[in-house]
């Protein structure tokens, strides 16, 4: 899923950002708070991390505004402001989860997974269509007893999809959701590609991928009969 980093230290920004992607996120980073505002506007994402003290805009502002226009992305405020009334402004403004600096990479992982895991209304611990069933936490896929393997570019798609079931992903969304370079790959075959070897994959299921021509995909659960 696609993540947006606000850290204006680039050490500390570049070692979040290539510690994300190895997991399979997409991760967007930028160094000041106006830049974050501005993807803000431009993307849907999972989940987002940003730094307190920020060039600009501070991460701070950066929550308030987001809440004040209705944005209901998770928010992971990072800070080397660690005093009480420190986490509780930050809290207050509109930030889900407090991460004081120095902080442990495991501990921001399991943060931003439990993150993504509430509100139950908005992102539910464990996405379900048919038999199939994916752990956003451990990006296990399970149908019929059976694990398949697949890709982290193919779990995002999946998890993509399966969060818009039963309404359609648009190849944009798709895109956007996946790859960071989205305009290359909404302008090729590369989606194509990877769901082909997707249905592949999930071949036995009780689900199927539907081709809304000119449109996107989407997941839909289908009927056993007999």
């Amino acid at each position: 899923m696609r993540v947006l980093v606000a850290e204006d230290d680039d050490t500390l920004g570049a070692v979040l950002a290539q510690g994300l992607r190895s997991r399979g996120y997409v991760v967007d980073l930028v160094a000041d708070g106006e830049s974050a505002l501005s993807y803000a506007r431009c993307y849907e994402y999972a989940v987002a991390v940003l730094d307190w003290l920020m060039p600009r805009v501070s991460g701070i502002d950066v929550v308030r505004q987001l809440r004040r226009t209705g944005a209901r992305t998770p928010v992971l405020m990072i800070s080397g402001k660690g005093a009480p009334e420190d986490r509780v402004a930050g809290l207050d403004a509109g930030a889900d989860d407090y991460l004081v600096k120095p902080f442990a990479f495991d501990e921001l992982l399991a943060r931003l997974r439990a993150l993504q895991r509430r509100p139950p209304d908005v992102l539910p611990p464990r996405l379900v269509v048919g038999d199939l069933e994916y752990d956003p936490a451990s990006r296990e896929v399970t149908f019929g007893g059976r694990r398949p393997a697949l890709t982290s570019t193919e779990l995002s798609i999946l998890e993509t999809l399966m969060r818009f079931s039963p309404a359609v992903a648009e190849r944009r969304q798709i895109a956007q959701h996946v790859w960071t370079d989205e305009v290359d790959t909404f302008s090729s075959n590369t989606i194509d590609v990877h769901l082909a070897r997707l249905r592949a994959k999930l071949s036995g299921s009780r689900v199927r991928i539907q081709t809304v021509r000119g449109v996107g995909y989407r997941i839909v659960a289908i009927t056993v009969s007999g």
